[in-house]
């Protein structure tokens, strides 16, 4: 895990990211023919659109690897609860960012998934002064209908403020017509 992290880390991706073509969908075309590991590297060198719900959320991709994903992110005042805490939305999607993206990037070319089951444990309150945090992703099981894995988001001081588990479906993608 990740420990003592930069400002520096986060601007250097949101630099690759805005470099491409900025939050999209990916055309059927940048998959064909890629393994998921190679459409995340895509991703974050900003050669295909990355995900629209990181730049309303404020968390991007950092890092991605087979089998694991690194997201940071920094929540402001506009993804607080009416207690003055970060809504519990917010870590649920951080976190199955980083899920979905560890269990993608172990996906050969031709297959895809979909979250069937998060299950999301908040563990201390969040407050945008805690700083960036981090939601690591890791695949426990990648088979060829289901896979699971376990995230846990983490402030730059080792604080846990939370830990998830997922299960996603894998299924084939369909075929260009």
């Amino acid at each position: 895990m990740s420990r003592g992290f930069h400002l520096a880390e986060g601007q250097s991706a949101r630099d690759r990211l805005t470099r491409g073509p900025g939050p999209g969908v990916i055309h059927a075309e940048h998959l064909s023919g890629k393994s998921g590991l190679e459409v995340m590297q895509a991703m974050q060198k900003g050669e295909v659109p990355h995900a629209t719900i990181g730049a309303t959320l404020n968390f991007m991709p950092l890092e991605i690897e087979r089998g694991r994903a690194l997201f940071q992110g920094q929540p402001g005042p506009e993804h607080l609860n009416p207690m003055g805490t970060v809504h519990g939305g917010w870590f649920a999607t951080v976190l199955d960012s980083a899920l979905g993206c560890a269990v993608h990037s172990m996906l050969p070319a031709g297959r895809g998934y979909t979250t069937a089951e998060l299950s999301v444990n908040i563990v201390k309150a969040l407050t945008p002064k805690a700083g960036p945090v981090r939601a690591e992703g890791k695949v426990l099981h990648c088979g060829r209908q289901l896979a699971t894995a376990e995230a846990r988001l983490f402030g730059a001081d080792g604080t846990l403020y939370a830990h998830a588990t997922t299960t996603c479906l894998v299924f084939e993608l369909p075929k260009k017509a």
